[in-house]
């Protein structure tokens, strides 16, 4: 017998507070950011338009909820089409900042960055794709199972191209960890997972031959700038100059705040212009240096408790396409989090990946509200039964 509830009755409120958290932080951390040196704008100036992307966020957040998930089978093909068209246009015609070419738009009036949205695009491709493949039993095999992965790498491989060709390593890891995520929910052998990690591991020692023998051939992989971040993070100290200024100053930065850290607005290296991004990229280094380590590890709970929430939801979704969506999300904000939070402490290269929820931005966080949009629409539609899953 099925419990009846309507869908305010299973919205995941808990969810939502723990999202409101995020949004309370984000604005303290980005008014301090803004108050630094670095900035010719008034500190409430990020703050302002940070609350008007919440809002549309927010909104969109909500049109994500309104329409059954289940609608979003029949657009997935469309949606992943358009994935392309905008990645290819952004090859062709995108505009350039810092050497990258990775938004579309009319300079100084607007812009956004279509791989931001096709991160969404792709977990919606990818979660009908194998709720196509596992409505029905298939035979377990080594075949079989490299098959299931070659459609995925099918789907997922070609944005992922498209993106590092912008250059931007930072979201197509992104779109990487997504489609691994499927991978291994797709329920494939240890022995296939095995060897996709194997083959990543050797791809990255082939790099490494690469780059000690064949220096020309190296560069056409990965670019000057990308490299120089790879130095500065095996050594901040001998890049100062460099690449490694920022980090090296973010990590004294980290370090300095301690336990509880120098306090709002009075953190030496956060307001001394020292670190560059400090209101996007490198918001992380604001908490830890203003905050400590108490104000980190507060940030790094809520996460958590956000993430748990979530594995929740799929787990409890009886409907296998809403659990490869939210399994989707959940390696959506797993690896921006690892990564950015990494990059910030020196335990991974520097990336230039937004904080979730935290780092100041529109398109990323417009992003990011979508996915949790679509999270808690997978919740209200949840059928719960007393006596077991209906069969």
């Amino acid at each position: 017998m099925q419990e009846r509830k309507s869908p305010l009755q299973q919205l995941d409120y808990t969810l939502l507070f723990l999202l409101f958290v995020l949004m309370c932080i984000s604005l303290v951390a980005i008014f301090s950011a803004a108050s630094s040196e670095q900035y010719n704008v008034p500190a409430g100036f990020f703050v302002q338009r940070q609350i008007l992307w919440f809002a549309v966020g927010t909104i969109l957040m909500l049109a994500a909820m309104v329409v059954d998930y289940e609608a979003l089978k029949k657009l997935s093909i469309p949606l992943y089409v358009i994935s392309m068209v905008l990645l290819i246009l952004t090859h062709l015609f995108g505009i350039e900042v810092n050497g990258a070419q990775r938004w579309l738009g009319i300079p100084d009036v607007f812009t956004f960055q279509p791989s931001e949205f096709v991160k969404i695009f792709i977990i919606i491709s990818l979660a009908h794709l194998l709720f196509f493949i596992t409505r029905k039993p298939r035979e377990k095999s080594f075949k079989s199972d490299s098959i299931v992965v070659g459609k995925i790498l099918g789907v997922g491989l070609p944005p992922f191209f498209l993106i590092l060709l912008q250059p931007d390593l930072g979201t197509a890891l992104v779109i990487g960890s997504i489609v691994f995520i499927m991978v291994i929910m797709a329920g494939v052998s240890f022995r296939i997972i095995g060897l996709i990690t194997g083959a990543a591991v050797s791809g990255v020692v082939f790099l490494v031959w690469l780059h000690n023998n064949f220096y020309d051939m190296f560069t056409q992989v990965i670019r000057p700038h990308q490299l120089s971040r790879i130095y500065a993070w095996l050594d901040p100290t001998a890049n100062i100059g460099a690449e490694g200024y920022q980090l090296f100053h973010a990590l004294q930065g980290i370090g300095a705040g301690q336990l509880f850290g120098s306090g709002f607005t009075e953190g030496v290296k956060t307001q001394s212009g020292m670190i560059p991004e400090l209101h996007t990229d490198f918001i992380f280094t604001v908490i830890g240096e203003e905050f400590g380590f108490i104000g980190a590890t507060v940030l790094v709970v809520v996460y958590f408790l956000l993430l748990y929430r979530i594995v929740l939801i799929a787990f409890n979704c009886n409907n296998t396409f809403g659990t490869y969506i939210t399994a989707g999300v959940v390696g959506l904000f797993v690896f921006q989090i690892f990564q950015n939070i990494g990059m910030t402490i020196g335990v991974v290269p520097i990336t230039g990946l937004a904080l979730p929820f935290i780092s100041y931005g529109g398109s990323a966080l417009v992003t990011n509200m979508i996915a949790m949009g679509l999270v808690l629409n997978v919740n209200i539609r949840t059928k719960y039964f007393m006596f077991g899953e209906d069969e």
